[in-house]
């Protein structure tokens, strides 16, 4: 067995990456998604690199994971499973009411988003659990096979329970859980204690409804794809993306689909991390550009930043997930005018189907539709020959704005581009300057298929100094899943004082709790203890407040030193994202979180000798290419990017073209090839 393969899979687009581990090379192939059943095209883009690779079979796949957005999709287009939920009694009504606050303030009009869950399937337990843990009245077990009962008659296919103060005292949820499984055989059940053990009932209540409502859809769809890679020769245990940037195996995901809410993007902020890391920049802003979306998300001396939660369509989804802010600006956003006649581009997308009006069946103006009457895309075909341009009907989209606002069609086109950079501006500002991080200090990272195609326009616009272009960057999401860990978190809500008498105990015995829980899961998932490491994780706050802030707890034993560097880091945390610390103030642990990392085998990255400066060998052709920046259109050099050499300098204006995606180089860029083939823009003032 010598292949490691990588799958992700994308609105337009689902990668293939697969590594030849006796070579040490990367292959990539890309294949138009099928929305219907991403499986097929999984398969499908297998398929068609094995053969490429000379007729292989997955019987020689060593490795296998794959990044997701079905859970993700079947919650937006509210394609779940018929759902029932058991709360304590007076609370099930909290799932509709939510918070207090709007998010929109001043829309009279705004709507809440329909339940997942009617009121009918809404059933009241009777028990009351205290906030201590104390039990002020006990579970009937009677009722709850009664209420189960009724659940069985309504013909649900899944069942969330979240009783009140579970995270204290699980046992009722756990009686619960188990006379369902008795009633109810083969339904989906999902416990509150078990998804999700913290404080905020509502959001630990929404979390476990969207864990139960996707389980069933996630469940089939894992189960599927496995049964049909065995049946195609696959021995290795095919593993999945989490939100948290980890992998587990497909059987374990089916159990947590809440958890890979952000399957897809998650792996490439991982990959870009660690190539970013070996290449001399462990601080970088990620730019994930893909037919749909825009991902954005900083890493900070080598490690992506991690938020515990986020909404999907209006509802919370509280998890351990890398810190990923998504906006609809892709290459299939769609260009349209408002009622006040501005152009304006996304969120809507033409996606896998019917795309961009230049790949042939669509009709609307996209990004990438100006990108090729602009001729920074390639005018006649993409992918390296393999999908075909249609240049006219690109041109014919883009008319369908530039005619109503009177403008010319390649002016649009740059207005388009000009709307979808301020738009994706807007994404980065939110993960670093909204958040205490200066983005001129940081390095992009673009990825996806137009990501480089809008990196260094998007550097000026933030004032970034520096753009790395990864190898295959069209298909980094793939490629980061060769190159990322095992991984869980484990969670504990449990409020503790650091001026408490116990306080250096209380925080011993939590994280051993949760470091035996860790342990006994790296063990079922069979990782060798040499490969072993956890990662511990204080949210505190000062007392009083309604928000934590997470802060890494140092290694060793918990003593007294531990629990005073707490503080300290906790107070230069606050400074930094708040401008100031309250040295005098009481301070907290609220949730004590564990993560869990199991180290597997993992693409290498080689480091080759630099060569000498001129890339003349790699020049294709040479294009004229419309660019404000010059005047009009410009006559650029267009680069073979895999003939692009370490040491090679390119200066623009220029195009860098290869399979996955399209570079673009303004006037006053310069890009040298280092030793692991990134591209690395300077980018010109």
């Amino acid at each position: 067995m010598t292949l490691r393969i990588g799958v992700d899979t994308g609105g337009t687009f689902t990668d293939v990456c697969a590594l030849d581990e006796q070579t040490g090379r990367l292959h990539v192939r890309k294949v138009s998604s099928t929305p219907d059943d991403p499986g097929r095209a999984i398969v499908t883009g297998v398929s068609r690199l094995l053969d490429e690779l000379g007729g292989r079979g997955l019987g020689e796949v060593s490795y296998f994971a794959h990044g997701t957005t079905v859970g993700t999709n079947a919650l937006l287009t509210h394609r779940g499973a018929r759902t029932g939920l058991l709360t304590t009694a007076g609370f099930r009504d909290l799932l509709e009411l939510g918070r207090g606050r709007r998010p929109s303030l001043y829309d009279l009009q705004a709507d809440k988003p329909a339940p997942l869950v009617p009121r009918d399937l809404r059933l009241d337990v009777d028990e009351r659990v205290r906030h201590d843990g104390r039990i002020e009245k006990p579970i009937d077990p009677v009722q709850v096979r009664a209420l189960a009962r009724q659940l069985r008659d309504q013909r649900v296919e899944a069942v969330a329970v979240c009783l009140l103060y579970s995270f204290v005292h699980p046992e009722h949820e756990q009686l619960v859980a188990g006379i369902l499984a008795e009633e109810l055989p083969g339904v989906h059940v999902s416990v509150s204690s078990a998804v999700l053990p913290e404080f905020r009932e509502y959001e630990r209540l929404s979390t476990v409804v969207i864990n139960a409502y996707l389980g069933p859809v996630v469940s089939r769809y894992l189960a599927r794809l496995r049964g049909t890679l065995a049946e195609r020769g696959l021995t290795a245990t095919p593993h999945v993306t989490q939100s948290n940037g980890g992998i587990i195996p497909f059987e374990a995901a089916e159990r947590m689909p809440s958890r890979m809410v952000l399957s897809g993007p998650s792996t490439g902020v991982v990959g870009a991390a660690e190539i970013a890391r070996a290449a001399g920049y462990p601080d970088i802003i990620t730019f994930d550009v893909g037919g749909t979306s825009s991902d954005v998300s900083l890493v900070r001396d080598g490690v992506p930043k991690v938020a515990n939660g986020t909404e999907i369509d209006g509802r919370p989804v509280r998890a351990p997930m890398l810190d990923i802010h998504t906006v609809g600006a892709g290459g299939g956003s769609i260009a349209w005018i408002d009622a006040g006649g501005a152009l304006k581009v996304g969120p809507g997308s033409a996606g896998a189907d019917p795309g961009p009006a230049c790949y042939g069946r669509g009709t609307e103006p996209t990004v990438t539709d100006a990108n090729v009457v602009l001729r920074v895309l390639n005018p006649e075909y993409l992918l390296d020959g393999q999908m075909k341009i249609d240049a006219g009907a690109a041109a014919r989209a883009v008319s369908t704005v530039a005619d109503p606002l009177g403008m010319d069609v390649l002016d649009a086109a740059q207005g388009i581009i000009r709307v979808i950079t301020a738009n994706m501006a807007r994404a980065i500002r939110v993960i670093s300057v909204q958040r205490g991080y200066d983005p001129r200090e940081y390095v992009l990272v673009p990825f996806g298929g137009a990501g480089p195609l809008h990196a260094v326009r998007l550097a000026k616009e933030l004032g970034m100094r520096t753009v790395l272009v990864p190898e295959t960057p069209g298909a980094q999401c793939a490629a980061g899943l060769l190159m990322t860990d095992i991984r869980a978190d484990f969670v504990r809500t449990r409020m503790t004082s650091l001026a408490g008498d116990e306080r250096e105990r209380d925080v011993a015995d939590v994280f051993a709790e949760l470091a035996e829980q860790a342990e006994a899961w790296l063990a079922e998932e069979n990782v060798p203890p040499e490969r072993r490491r956890l990662e511990r994780w204080a949210e505190m706050r000062y007392a009083g407040q309604n928000y934590e802030l997470p802060v890494q707890v140092p290694d060793g034993r918990v003593s007294a030193a531990t629990v005073a560097q707490l503080a300290k880091l906790f107070a230069a945390e606050h400074e930094r994202m708040y401008g100031y610390s309250a040295d005098e103030e009481a301070v907290q642990i609220v949730t004590f979180r564990l993560r869990a990392i199991g180290e597997v085998a993992r693409a290498e990255l080689h480091r080759a000798p630099l060569g000498a400066a001129d890339p003349a060998a790699a020049v294709r052709t040479t294009r004229e290419v419309y660019l404000p920046e010059s005047g009009g259109f410009t006559p650029c050099p267009v680069y073979d990017r895999t003939r692009l050499e370490p040491g090679h300098r390119v200066e623009g204006p220029a195009v860098i073209e290869q399979m996955d995606t399209t570079t673009l180089l303004l006037p006053g860029d310069v890009a040298t090839v280092d030793g692991l083939r990134n591209l690395v823009v300077a980018v010109g003032r």
